[in-house]
């Protein structure tokens, strides 16, 4: 089996529990924090530092950040979908 691809986020990010900004906050990541992403699926729309997008990408069980804070070098899926 191959390693998870880590990613690097581009800005300090709350970490939410579902993919919008309405779920609860479960922690923080600081900019330059490297993240495995396990999945990706749509959520609430955000605007970061990489541009606009409604994807959100899991990094953990109940763990979320939007996939405008990190630099996958894509606006589309990297991973599959949740």
């Amino acid at each position: 089996m191959l390693a998870a691809r880590t990613y690097t986020i581009a800005a300090d990010v709350n970490v939410r529990s579902g993919p919008g900004s309405s779920y609860s906050k479960v922690g923080r990541l600081r900019a330059g924090s490297q993240v495995a992403i396990a999945c990706q699926k749509p959520g609430e729309t955000v605007t970061g530092p990489t541009g606009t997008s409604k994807l959100w990408d899991r990094i953990g069980s109940g763990r979320y950040v939007s996939d405008t804070y990190v630099r996958t070098g894509s606006n589309g899926y990297v991973a599959p979908r949740c």
